[in-house]
């Protein structure tokens, strides 16, 4: 009797041991498994469209820059508000001319080369110009900032340089690399500057000057290789379009 209750208590014991591990490694995965399944299966609206982007032209209230139709912007250049670039000029790759407070303008034949930042005040306290005026034939060097200043016709300025507001860079005058005008500075006409803040040079000479122009009218004429290579609207949604139909998706 004892015996026969010993063999049916192991029986019992052994069936209890085996559901319990069927129960914990057995069915566990497979739920899991299904889970996983069901929480990767996309939605009929999941895939919705979105054709945001960078901004080139972004109008503020009334004001909309303007661009002349020969003009070279890049594509990833943002202008805001009052901005006018004029026929010949250029503004290249990741520059940001933001006339959100008073105009800004390049003039005819002139760059703002890369990365460069062109503001304007709403106003002066000294009574100067708070607008940003680029005249005709200047060349803006890459990295410059550029506030609330005025650079008259066949100028240089060069890269990483800093114009303070009022500042007047005259006709024929040569800004050297990483220079800083003050608030309020005039650089005289046919004159070198450099430094920080930036301090008379020399004078330069008649053949300096006129290079200055010709640099000028060169970057003009290469911004024209880059112009026709752009078109001047994105063609991402070509791309779209194009993946829509491989994956058969009506949106």
């Amino acid at each position: 009797m004892a015996t026969t209750l010993a063999r049916i208590a192991r029986k019992s014991l052994t069936t209890t041991t085996t559901c319990s591990l069927n129960r914990h490694f057995g069915t566990e995965p497979a739920a899991a498994a299904t889970a996983s399944k069901k929480s990767i299966t996309p939605s009929a609206d999941r895939v919705k469209w979105d054709y945001r982007g960078q901004r080139q032209i972004i109008p503020l209230g009334q004001w909309l820059p303007k661009v002349a139709v020969d003009a070279y912007v890049a594509p990833n250049v943002v202008l805001a508000g009052q901005v006018t670039v004029y026929d010949g000029a250029s503004v290249w790759n990741g520059a940001v001319l933001r006339g959100d407070l008073n105009k800004i303008t390049v003039g005819f034949c002139s760059n703002v080369q890369e990365r460069c930042v062109v503001h304007a005040a709403w106003n002066s306290p000294t009574g100067l110009p708070a607008e940003t005026s680029i005249e005709r034939y200047v060349t803006i060097g890459a990295y410059s900032l550029l506030r609330s200043c005025t650079i008259e016709p066949e100028c240089i300025i060069g890269q990483h340089s800093i114009l303070m507001e009022g500042s007047l860079v005259e006709t024929h005058s040569i800004l050297e690399a990483g220079s800083v005008v003050p608030p309020g500075r005039r650089i005289p006409t046919g004159e070198l500057w450099a430094g920080n803040p930036a301090r008379f040079v020399r004078t330069l000479t008649h053949e300096e000057t006129l290079e200055i122009p010709k640099l000028a009218v060169a970057i003009s004429d290469l911004s024209k290789t880059h112009f026709f290579e752009f078109l001047p609207y994105s063609t991402v949604y070509l791309e779209v379009e194009k993946l829509k139909k491989k994956l058969e998706i009506k949106v």
